[in-house]
């Protein structure tokens, strides 16, 4: 019998059986707390779906402005006396430029990526530090100085 009785005393009971009673507590407890952590996340993920919804359709709309803005540039270089093609093709040109420098910007961005240089200078000098530990060891050398591990 593992579990504690309302009228029985805690203090009558061998240490194997509170042994027993402490572990069935702790695996309650933490069932317990396991459950309630995934009604939690199962509330979060909802609230992230309806955000994430919300977020495409505002992208959406965003999108179809830009479309109508773009009609409405060119209607109004139309208006200003320019033949219809060379307007639309006046605001298709303002786009690519747009497209190409951002690519530019992108590009450069991409390129300031270092690709963890410490990082791979670190385990260089690890991987010689040991290597050249195994040779002294090899050479029968086990006193010979070792390079310190801080910078």
């Amino acid at each position: 019998m593992t579990e504690a009785l309302p009228g029985e005393r805690i203090e009558d009971k061998s240490l194997g059986e509170l042994v027993a009673l402490a572990s069935s507590n702790v695996s309650n407890l933490v069932r317990a707390e396991m459950d309630l952590a995934k009604m939690e996340l199962k509330g979060d993920a909802k609230k992230a779906a309806l955000g994430s919804v919300m977020f495409a359709i505002a992208g959406l709309c965003g999108g179809m402005i830009v479309i109508l803005l773009s009609i409405a540039l060119a209607y109004g270089l139309v208006a200003l006396g320019i033949w219809h093609w060379a307007a639309f093709l006046i605001v298709a040109a303002l786009y690519a430029v747009l497209a190409v420098a951002l690519i530019g910007i992108g590009y450069l961005r991409m390129k300031k990526i270092d690709g963890a240089k410490r990082t791979r200078r670190t385990l260089k000098d690890d991987l010689t530090m040991l290597r050249k530990r195994g040779d002294d060891r090899e050479l029968g050398r086990e006193g010979s100085e070792t390079p310190a591990l801080t910078d």
